[in-house]
């Protein structure tokens, strides 16, 4: 794999990314040090976490992901020099009363220094803001309703706390996550106009299921130069079929495993029906669902780099071995009808 560059920050990363959050509670630390090696050893350069995974969030293990990170660059003094490494700053709590109530300057701050000694480094490579600090429909909602906002932290704010880590050289880029076109819009307007750092990144959900950055995020990326990681390409893994015969019971899976899941945007009926459509046209061309959905985001000109989450050093090979899948135009066309028909039902 080629390196694509994020944004304008010149960081040069592989277009596959490897995401953590089940590190910490559905991987345990000699399995997750034994997927980062492999990860390592396959050529991905690219890692993302967060200070509140691992998921599903619990105060227990808050940190967990980014802690077992940090032992594994402590194992491998050469890693980090290899890694362009990632991780956010929650936004205002939401259900989460062990996190901050507001994103200020101070608490991204304060997230900040408790990720470098976590992490184990003096610097993060991109460093994001998880989601929206202000009322804004995300994770599974749909409507923006006014009569929710309330006193925010300005993005000014944001920009000026994301600044300072810069100017301290302990962040080398800035990223969003969970955004909108107005919110990635205001962040480059107001950093450009008072001097402060550019986001290079927007991270945002992207499959088959969920396609929502298309319906202008993905313009306003275009034309502002910021680049997209795609996360959840596996749709939550209703797109690698293994629940097509079960639903959502069962042992295996974080959907069947974990109740508070089901009720989220992935745990639709509507979204399980959509995806057993794309999994079953995969099949009809030869190809695993698991290789169409994420063939779909890696061979997208929309997607800077694709955000994959594992729990086994065999889900790890698949989903690196996929880099090689090809989709026809024929498919393509097969794959927007099926879009045009059900929509985004996990948005």
């Amino acid at each position: 794999m080629n390196t694509v560059a994020l944004g304008a920050s010149g960081l040069p990363v592989t277009p596959i990314c490897l995401g953590t959050m089940t590190f910490g509670e559905q991987v345990h630390q000699a399995d997750a040090h034994a997927i980062l090696d492999r990860s390592l050893e396959r050529g991905v350069n690219f890692i993302d976490a967060a200070e509140m995974y691992s998921v599903p969030a619990k105060a227990e293990t808050c940190g967990a992901t980014e802690t077992i990170i940090g032992h594994w660059f402590a194992k491998h003094p050469g890693a980090r020099q290899k890694i362009v490494l990632a991780t956010k700053v929650a936004g205002p709590a939401r259900g989460m009363p062990w996190m901050r109530p507001e994103v200020s300057k101070a608490g991204i701050i304060e997230a900040c220094e408790g990720s470098l000694k976590r992490l184990q480094t003096d610097v993060i490579d991109l460093y994001q803001i998880h989601w929206p600090a202000r009322n804004v429909p995300a994770f599974g909602a749909i409507y923006f309703d006014p009569a929710k906002d309330k006193p925010m932290p300005s993005v000014l704010e944001q920009l000026e706390a994301l600044s300072g880590l810069v100017q301290a050289g302990k962040v080398r880029a800035v990223g969003l996550s969970n955004e909108s076109p107005y919110g990635v819009h205001e962040f480059v307007r107001l950093a450009e106009q008072h001097g402060l750092p550019r986001v290079a990144t927007v991270q945002n959900p992207y499959c088959l299921i969920n396609r929502t950055y298309e319906n202008g995020l993905d313009e306003t990326c275009h034309r502002l130069g910021v680049s997209l990681l795609a996360y959840s390409p596996l749709g939550f893994g209703l797109l690698t079929g293994k629940y097509d015969e079960t639903g959502l019971v069962g042992d295996h899976g974080r959907m069947a495993i974990y109740d508070s899941m089901k009720a989220q945007r992935w745990g639709r009926p509507e979204a399980l029906a959509a995806a057993k459509r794309y999994n079953g046209l995969a099949r009809d061309h030869g190809m695993t669902p698991s290789q169409l959905a994420l063939a779909f985001c890696y061979r997208n000109p929309k997607v800077a780099s694709t955000i994959i989450g594992v729990t086994s050093l065999t889900q790890l090979d698949e989903c690196l071995d996929a880099w090689d899948t090809q989709l026809s135009p024929e498919l393509l066309k097969a794959i927007d009808a099926i879009r045009w028909e059900l929509r985004d039902p996990a948005q």
